[in-house]
């Protein structure tokens, strides 16, 4: 049992209650205390309430087997609307679990309570949960973890111990009054102070000596990190000084092992990479930065944590890891061109190839006129011209009970007005249209969908995250996505296997899924910043003819509007 208590963020006090049971035909049902609640914690030079799990900041890791049933009971005491995503789970004919406000659910309200129940099936690795519902995941996060089926080993060598790694932003100030201030000017909130390893900064901060996380390692032994991307806003580059790390998962999904000296992961993947204990022993930094390689102030600071071998006083000063430049495009092009699915015969990669419905999606920055805001204007965004507005009704909750006037299935398969996506900057908005469109898909149907970065305003990488699935990446590139030329380079043997990809600067990302899951699921830019500003949609998937095509009836506790 999880109990998840008392949530505070800036001048609302509420508590969560969550219970957590695991159940499994080989074991008992495991019971565990969670609760979150408001902590004091100090992270720079400053003091601040939080959210915390059990005190805790991350939250604690939900540790699962494949095949496991999971019952989460949210109760919530508080002021403050909430509710839980648990991201890359697929959720199977069960999007009432899958917990973005008003899309498949709305939120718990004060003094009542919602129990996730799902089963995780055909999946096992990292995944992470955390809050959707404005920016509260800036602290309400934690680690899932899929053990394989008893009996099932690793397609790599079993590691001697494993450490979750967790990366975070940290502001000094409450984030929810930060976001407003800069709604209130109509541009982008203050930038976070720091980036975490663990919820600590290290020691390259000022007053953050005692707020650094370390790991102890012995000399000739094989260790798995899981490493997961929970930062708001900031796609990151990790590494370790003096070690090589060799890939071996991304996304809860087994990849083919190549070994580098330095990651790049997206606000919300996963990557799991083996290092190997074989250096001198001493301590070594490890180290994340953000990658930037479009003309946009970030929030460039090194967050650190230690990897020390055992025995070594912790009085050695450690060395710095060799990052790639803030800007370094050609490694992050490289780096992601050599992530393949492992695709063995107990591990397939079953690709569609051939695609029932072809998608072309761009992504466009905007300035729309604000008469609330200072400046007047405010700044959007918008997939194929439409910027997103959140219904105050479920979407799953309207499409199951077939309610009028929530939203509409018109979402265009293409851009309204084709241009050169990615030419000469463009400053001059296209016409952007404001609403709740979604597009509807066929059950069982295959979709390719392109996604199209844009020079509207500025170029900029994006990671999108599709709910209830996980699909193929099986093509990419720099510049204006090419329908005769392009299509002949895709990956359709090996591609990675994902539930959220990086549209890379000023270029497109391909992908493929069979849409065998029905109900409403959302899709989004996994920068909050883009995601409130609107660069959202959702598919709305058709039941399919058998008994056991369809979205399960909603559970008797699902929150009301």
């Amino acid at each position: 049992m999880v109990k998840l208590n008392s949530l505070f963020w800036g001048p609302f006090f509420f508590i969560c209650f969550i219970e957590f049971v695991s159940l499994r035909a080989d074991a008992a049902v495991k019971k565990y205390q969670f609760d979150i609640q408001v902590k004091n914690v100090s992270r720079l030079c400053h003091a601040k309430p939080i959210v915390t799990v059990n005190g805790m900041f991350p939250g604690p890791t939900i540790y699962v087997r494949e095949g496991d049933r999971v019952l989460v009971n949210v109760t919530n005491y508080a002021q403050y609307n909430m509710s839980i995503h648990w991201h890359g789970l697929k959720q199977f004919r069960n999007g009432w679990a899958d917990g973005p406000a008003y899309i498949t659910q709305c939120p718990i309200k004060t003094g009542h309570s919602y129990t996730y129940d799902f089963n995780v099936t055909g999946q096992r690795g990292t995944l992470w949960w955390h809050a959707h519902v404005f920016w509260l995941r800036a602290t309400v996060y934690g680690a899932i973890v899929i053990m394989p089926k008893q009996g099932t080993p690793y397609p790599f060598p079993r590691p001697n111990s494993e450490f979750n790694l967790l990366f975070g932003e940290w502001w000094n100030t409450d984030v929810e009054e930060v976001v407003k201030q800069g709604n209130k000017l109509g541009l982008p909130p203050k930038m976070s102070d720091a980036h975490t390893i663990n919820g600590k900064p290290g020691p390259l901060f000022p007053c953050s000596e005692k707020h650094t996380f370390a790991i102890q390692v012995e000399q000739g032994k094989t260790y798995l990190l899981r490493i997961i991307n929970a930062a708001l806003n900031d796609e990151l580059f990790f590494a370790i000084a003096g070690h090589n790390m060799t890939v071996v998962e991304i996304d809860a999904v087994y990849t083919k092992p190549f070994t580098t000296q330095a990651i790049l992961i997206a606000p919300g993947q996963t990557t799991n990479v083996l290092i190997q204990a074989n250096q001198v022993p001493g301590r070594y930094f490890m180290a994340s930065r953000p990658f930037m390689d479009a003309p946009l102030s970030i929030d460039n600071k090194t967050a650190t944590a230690i990897l020390q071998y055992k025995g070594i006083p912790s009085s050695v000063v450690p060395t710095l890891p060799h990052l790639p430049a803030a800007n370094d495009t050609a490694f992050a092009l490289s780096y992601n061109s050599k992530l393949r699915s492992l695709n063995s015969p107990k591990f397939p990669a079953n690709v569609p190839l051939k695609v029932d419905r072809h998608l072309f999606y761009t992504i466009g920055l905007g300035i729309n006129p604000c008469p609330t805001c200072q400046n007047g204007t405010q700044l959007t965004a918008s997939l194929n011209n439409i910027s997103f507005v959140m219904p105050q009704t479920g979407l799953l909750q309207a499409h199951y009970f077939k309610l009028k006037g929530v939203f509409r299935t018109d979402f265009p398969d293409r851009p309204p007005t084709p241009f050169n996506y990615t030419g000469a900057p463009l400053t001059a908005n296209l016409k952007t249209s404001l609403g709740t469109r979604l597009s509807k898909i066929a059950f069982n149907s295959t979709v390719e969908l392109v996604l199209q970065d844009t020079n509207l305003l500025t170029v900029e990488s994006h990671p999108f995250h599709l709910h209830g699935y996980n699909f193929f990446v099986v093509g990419t590139g720099i510049g204006n996505f090419d329908p005769k030329k392009d299509p002949a380079k895709y990956n359709l043997v090996d591609p990675p296997e994902r539930n959220t990809v990086g549209v890379p600067t000023g270029g497109w990302t391909a992908i493929r899924f069979r849409a065998d899951n029905p109900g409403v699921w959302f899709m989004h830019c996994h920068l909050e910043l883009h995601t409130s500003w609107g660069l959202k949609t959702a598919f709305v998937v058709e039941n399919g003819q058998g008994s056991d095509q369809s979205i399960l009836p909603p559970p008797k506790d699902l929150p009301p509007c």
